[in-house]
């Protein structure tokens, strides 16, 4: 009702309602996928955030230094138990990203159209945006501190299941973003060296019973350890080959984001 009655005052307003509540990231996606300006800002509606920042966050992004420039929540209105697991969540994301962001999780962001169109996001992945973006080869990724505010209304949802799923969703990320597209690289060397470590047990095994005449090695912990090797280093190896294979049967073109091009280029078709 309240977007209603402003849309008839300001007609430039535009607003979408999902049937249900689909999720921050569902949001933000069908949001980036409307977008026509230049210039993308999202901003939580908590009231946590102050609209004062806008201006400084869109001339960052117009003056073409930055793809993307997100909020650091420097000073912070929240409880303990939010600050600090958060602060070692961001850590965290420092180190395995490369990005040298103090807060991943700032609602309060700005964007060049082309990043938000060449950013997928499903589940909880809103939290790792920066990182999406790196991995799709926008990585002037850029910084400012923005005053937050304590919470007024409603009730935050962080919670230690939250920190935990957060911490997945970053492997999940990290994972994609490193080896989507060239699985057995990761699948098979790790299937490689755990088949190398099973048949170095079972060769060594081996020799002790020829040269030293050590009987009875089926009996050994050993023995058992080295076929587990083995059978795992078979099964990871599999599994590089069928993720390979389903990457390759599902390859297609558009996956891949061109920045500019030169020329004319035919069309294909």
């Amino acid at each position: 009702p309240v977007l209603l009655s402003l849309s008839d005052r300001y007609q430039t307003l535009k607003a979408l309602r999902f049937r249900r509540n689909y999720g921050k990231s569902a949001a933000l996606q069908k949001g980036f996928s409307v977008c026509k300006g230049a210039v993308v800002v999202t901003m939580d509606a908590d009231l946590q955030d102050s609209p004062d920042e806008l201006p400084s966050l869109v001339s960052k992004i117009q003056s073409g230094q930055f793809d993307m420039v997100s909020g650091w929540k420097q000073k912070r209105h929240d409880p303990w138990h939010k600050t600090v697991p958060s602060k070692l969540f961001n850590a965290t994301a420092r180190k395995l990203s490369g990005i040298h962001l103090h807060d991943f999780n700032c609602g309060l962001k700005s964007y060049r159209l082309e990043v938000v169109q060449n950013v997928q996001l499903y589940g909880d992945m809103h939290r790792w945006i920066p990182v999406l973006a790196k991995w799709a080869g926008y990585r002037r990724i850029g910084e400012q501190v923005v005053q937050h505010q304590a919470r007024k209304y409603g009730y935050s949802k962080f919670g230690w299941s939250r920190m935990i799923t957060g911490f997945l969703d970053l492997l999940s990320v990290y994972f994609v973003g490193k080896f989507g597209k060239r699985p057995m690289h990761f699948f098979g060397s790790l299937g490689f060296l755990s088949f190398l470590a099973g048949g170095l047990v079972l060769m060594w095994l081996s020799i002790s019973k020829i040269l030293f005449k050590e009987w009875g090695i089926a009996d050994r912990p050993a023995f058992f350890f080295g076929i587990v090797l083995l059978l795992m280093g078979t099964q990871l190896f599999l599994t590089g080959f069928l993720a390979e294979l389903s990457v390759r049967l599902h390859a297609h073109g558009d996956a891949y984001a061109v920045s500019e091009t030169i020329g004319e280029l035919p069309l294909q078709s």
